[in-house]
C-alpha cells in the first residue's frame, strides 16, 4: 500500500495531466492549424526515415554506397520515367510518354505505383 504522501502526489500528477489535456483540447483552435503542418511532416520523417535521418556516419556509408550503384552498369542509371496523366474524350490514359495530339495532359495527383512497360 502506499504512504499518504505517495498517493498525494500521484492524484496531483493526475489532476495537472487532466488539467493540461483539457486545456489543449480547449485552445487546439489557436494553435491547431500551426501544428497540424508540423505533426504531419514529424508523422512522415517516423514513419518513412531517409538517408538524412542517418547517423552521420552511416549517412556517409550510404551516399557511398548510392554513388556505387548509379555508375555506369548500376541498376539506379536510368532515371524513373514521369507518369502523365492524359485525357481525351472523357479516358483517362496513365503514361510515361508525351501525351497523343488531342488529349489533355493533366497533373498526376497522389503516388503511381505502377507504369506500362
Amino acid at each position: 500500500m502506499r504512504s499518504r504522501t505517495e498517493r498525494t502526489v500521484l492524484t496531483a500528477i493526475a489532476l495537472i495531466l487532466v488539467a493540461a489535456t483539457a486545456a489543449a483540447w480547449w485552445t487546439s483552435d489557436q494553435w491547431g492549424p500551426h501544428a497540424g503542418p508540423w505533426a504531419a511532416q514529424a508523422w512522415k520523417k517516423i514513419t518513412r526515415p531517409g538517408p538524412d535521418t542517418l547517423p552521420p556516419d552511416k549517412r556517409a556509408a550510404a551516399q557511398r554506397s548510392a554513388a556505387a550503384t548509379s555508375g555506369p552498369h548500376g541498376a539506379a542509371s536510368a532515371p524513373a520515367p514521369q507518369p502523365r496523366k492524359c485525357v481525351h474524350n472523357g479516358r483517362t490514359v496513365y503514361t510515361d510518354q508525351p501525351c497523343p495530339r488531342g488529349s489533355q495532359e493533366l497533373v498526376v495527383d497522389g503516388a503511381v505505383t505502377s507504369l506500362p512497360p
